[in-house]
């Protein structure tokens, strides 16, 4: 649903584009209307509509005057007039588009389209940026240092450190590079919760592995194996999980 307020000093207007909108297209929402341009920059404050249909010709304050006052430049504005002199100024003011009065049905239509475009790019943008977001804040939990406490000193890991962890009991060992290993008196479900879940997986009940460190997946035998040439088992309840992961 694309939605959209209605900027005029006059009620026929509104009501005449209001009735246009409705019978020329089911997807515009008018959220509201406005003979009083001041107070639709003071809805504009706390609302964000998909576009601004805005008259340029109005006494306390014409529609350029609005825009200047508009706060987020970012709603696309469609200026509605019945004079066309003023097409150029409109564009100039980046105004999404131009209709002029009386409104022609195709002319409004096109308009629709471009609103409809318009909100289609911006809502791609969005879920672009927040993916970016997403991908930065996964960047800095894995260069985030994973801190174990080990006979009585607190240890540095980066997540590359680690092969993988092995319960034993109410006692873990994480396995390490370079043939390195700690024994923590911790149990594998708290491994678990201290290691970033990006990179890590709970393959079996007795074994955390790396993601990054898996070479190859013997699917006949259920097992991984580790850059370390390690033979990892592969639970059956994990392994779609994990091969989805992977």
């Amino acid at each position: 649903m694309i939605e959209v307020i209605l900027v005029d000093d006059e009620e026929k207007a509104i009501q005449s584009l209001q009735w246009e909108l409705k019978n020329f297209s089911r997807e515009i929402e008018v959220l509201a209307t406005f003979t009083d341009p001041f107070a639709a920059l003071e809805y504009l404050q706390d609302h964000t509509p998909d576009c601004v249909f805005l008259d340029i010709e109005m006494p306390a304050m014409d529609g350029f005057q609005f825009l200047q006052e508009m706060e987020n430049r970012d709603i696309p504005v469609i200026i509605t007039t019945a004079y066309n002199q003023y097409a150029i100024k409109a564009i100039k003011q980046e105004a999404l588009d131009y209709l002029l009065k009386p409104i022609d049905s195709d002319d409004l239509v096109d308009t629709i389209s471009k609103i409809r475009k318009h909100k289609d790019q911006k809502t791609s943008r969005e879920q672009l940026k927040e993916l970016i977001s997403h991908q930065e804040s996964s960047t800095r939990e894995s260069r985030k240092k994973i801190t174990i406490n080990a006979d009585g000193k607190l240890l540095f890991l980066d997540d590359e450190d680690i092969l993988y962890a092995q319960s034993d009991g109410n006692y873990s060992t994480l396995y390490l590079t370079g043939g390195r290993k700690i024994v923590l008196t911790k149990k594998l479900k708290e491994i678990d919760q201290m290691l970033p879940g990006a990179h890590f997986f709970r393959i079996h009940n007795s074994y955390i592995v790396n993601l990054r460190k898996v070479r190859e997946y013997l699917k006949t035998d259920g097992y991984v194996i580790l850059e370390s040439n390690r033979k990892i088992p592969v639970s059956r309840k994990k392994k779609s999980a994990f091969l989805d992961l992977i």
